[in-house]
């Protein structure tokens, strides 16, 4: 994974192990943004870090993580790895989490994204009836699976209704972990999270798409960028601000969900414009729109009340939407170089 910067305030992960052991820490998703920031953030606290990767040996992330080979579509060999990790927090990030893909492959985003996250469940119940102690599951769940008629600012109370094969399989493991939480008596949390980008946000996704394409724009390499609904307005955070709400979660007396978003919303446009215009570029001359990229369904405005994750868990997003476009731009800048 390339260089990229952390700026992870140094929050206190206050709950201590049995004994004074380091707390382990189960990963799945690891080579994606979140799961980069997430064990940047649990190595400083002292964490004994594992993560689940589909290619570890392809993984930048250092010898300080134990990397394990796994895909959630092959689950059977779950319960020997968690006897051999041993985990006390499960942090379970990974997905199908392309929009336009789902809509593609269905099936397949329900089976990784929706049962994925029910095998990681179950294999946290088992771990947790086998070894007598209780075993603290994060899911990240998505703001998309609420239904985005319920008005522009949206809490944990909001009503479920998801429009896309992606946000159905979200919900169903949203539901999933309530179900655990009551039935089983387990601490299980879902971070309901909103849209959060870093340099390390994959290209397929517009924010990193354009950040990429500017930054090979302004040093020659690209003349156009291709884009669809520049009107399409969302509240973009830090990856790095959100990973800091997920190891918060679990550190509570009492599990529960929480909304992390940030408090503004900012357009496609609006963010083609700030990007370039840190270039000193206008983007005028080098967007162009292709009606091929518009989605069959694109939410309207929202965001995220964080009163809850503001009152219990003391979490507020940090860096701004333009330190945030500023970053990544800088980033791919000398990426491309």
């Amino acid at each position: 994974m390339p260089a990229a910067p952390v700026l992870l305030a140094v929050v206190s992960l206050r709950r201590e192990s049995p004994l004074s052991v380091a707390t382990v820490a189960l990963i799945t998703g690891i080579d994606g943004q979140d799961g980069y920031y997430l064990s940047r953030l649990l190595l400083k606290q002292g964490y004994e870090v594992h993560g689940f990767a589909l290619r570890p040996e392809q993984s930048q992330l250092g010898e300080e993580v134990s990397l394990h080979p796994f895909d959630l579509r092959q689950p059977a060999t779950l319960g020997d790895l968690f006897g051999k990790i041993q985990p006390d927090e499960v942090y379970h990030l990974a997905a199908q989490s392309h929009v336009a893909r789902s809509y593609e492959h269905p099936l397949e985003t329900a089976e990784i994204t929706g049962l994925g996250a029910l095998h990681m469940l179950e294999a946290s119940r088992q771990w947790q009836l086998q070894r007598g102690r209780p075993v603290r599951f994060f899911q990240a769940s998505s703001s998309a699976i609420f239904d985005d008629k319920a008005g522009p600012v949206l809490n944990e109370e909001s009503p479920i209704h998801p429009r896309s094969p992606y946000a159905c399989a979200k919900a169903y493991a949203h539901l999933q972990v309530r179900n655990y939480r009551e039935a089983h008596g387990m601490f299980a949390c879902n971070g309901i999270l909103f849209n959060h980008e870093s340099p390390l946000r994959d290209a397929s996704f517009v924010t990193r798409k354009i950040t990429r394409a500017a930054a090979r724009i302004k040093l020659g390499l690209q003349q156009k960028l291709k884009l669809g609904n520049l009107d399409a307005e969302r509240s973009w955070g830090f990856a790095g601000d959100f990973v800091e709400a997920m190891g918060l979660m679990l550190q509570q007396d009492e599990p529960d969900d929480y909304v992390i978003s940030t408090t503004e919303t900012h357009s496609v446009r609006e963010f083609v414009e700030t990007v370039f215009a840190y270039l000193d570029r206008d983007y005028r001359d080098h967007v162009e729109i292709d009606p091929e990229l518009f989605r069959p369904h694109d939410a309207p405005v929202l965001r995220g009340d964080i009163t809850r994750a503001r009152t219990r868990l003391h979490w507020e997003p940090k860096v701004s939407f333009r330190q945030l476009a500023e970053m990544m731009i800088e980033h791919d800048l000398e990426q491309e170089a």
